[in-house]
């Protein structure tokens, strides 16, 4: 592992490597094991040079963002974890829009007010969500009406090899909180959104709307992961949830939100056990109430503790 860590060095520098971090660092449920190394990448190449060093080695590798749709288990993560930093931008302005090219570690809060400062609109709903370009593109984020989506024209992505790929907008396969990114191995590094001209009067009455809903809606007081559960094409996977009287039902510290039921919230100092017991509960009440099948929105990651 020394040896490892040696050869990390040569890479990155050594104030973006971390040993044995532990996750609940890095993710919004502030709840997780460590990671065995936990590094963050700021340029391309330095991306491709660990992948290198990865495959050479054998060590598993697993790529964050801002960890808001993440649970990992108390047993950590094995390998490296990266976390892309990469938030360079460029604006191209057109007569009615304006695209804007930018690297997937840019938060979507910075973006929303980069794009707020040049009058551009369309991130005005998603602005609210606390996970980085990379991470909203591959799950499709998106609030009250906006998607990921409805702005992506094009992306570049790495594969593991370390070569540059470049994906149109069908390449990207998006439906309902997902993406192609799921399952083609490619690790996106930069995407290139367009963004209608607006006024900034009109941009934050809407950003000031949604967050106004935002606050009354949802769990925000509290550590969490967003929604928990995919939507349901039927009735909306809160109510189901509330339907079978589980608001505030808790599992230790894992609680349904009872502000809004589609929520686990850590209370206080909540394990990844507890929160998977209760997810494990809240689907099997679904299943013989409704019979119906709930899916997990958010993504479980790492080792069960021995």
């Amino acid at each position: 592992m020394k040896d490892i860590m040696q050869k990390l060095e040569k890479i990155i520098s050594k104030p973006n490597i971390q040993k044995d971090e532990p996750m609940k660092k890095h993710t919004s449920f502030r709840i997780g094991g460590k990671a065995d190394y936990f590094i963050k990448i700021h340029t391309i190449q330095e991306l491709k040079q660990v992948l290198a060093l990865a495959k050479s080695e054998q060590i598993p590798w697993q790529i964050v963002g801002n960890g808001t749709n993440l649970l990992v288990r108390e047993g950590g993560i094995r390998g490296i974890v990266i976390k892309l930093e990469m938030q360079e931008y460029k604006i191209e302005e057109k007569e009615a829009s304006a695209d804007i090219t930018v690297g997937a570690g840019m938060t979507l809060a910075r973006l929303a007010n980069i794009a707020f400062e040049r009058e551009l609109s369309g991130l005005e709903c998603i602005a609210g969500i606390p996970g980085t370009v990379g991470g909203a593109i591959r799950m499709n984020a998106g609030a009250f009406g906006q998607e990921m989506k409805d702005i992506v024209v094009c992306s570049k992505a790495m594969d593991e090899n370390g070569q540059i790929q470049e994906l149109d907008f069908e390449a990207h396969e998006f439906s309902y909180r997902k993406s192609a990114f799921e399952t083609n191995g490619l690790i996106l590094v930069e995407t290139k959104i367009t963004l209608k001209k607006g006024t900034k009067s009109q941009i934050q009455s809407k950003m000031e709307e949604c967050k106004k809903a935002r606050r009354e809606k949802q769990p925000i007081e509290y550590p969490n992961a967003g929604s928990v559960f995919k939507r349901n094409p039927d009735i909306p996977t809160a109510k189901l949830i509330d339907d079978c009287g589980l608001k505030g039902y808790s599992v230790g510290d894992a609680v349904v939100s009872p502000k809004h039921c589609g929520f686990i919230v850590n209370q206080a100092n909540a394990t990844a056990d507890e929160v998977l017991e209760l997810i494990r509960q809240i689907k099997e009440n679904v299943k013989l109430k409704f019979n119906q099948e709930i899916e997990l929105e958010i993504l479980v990651l790492g080792e069960d503790k021995i």
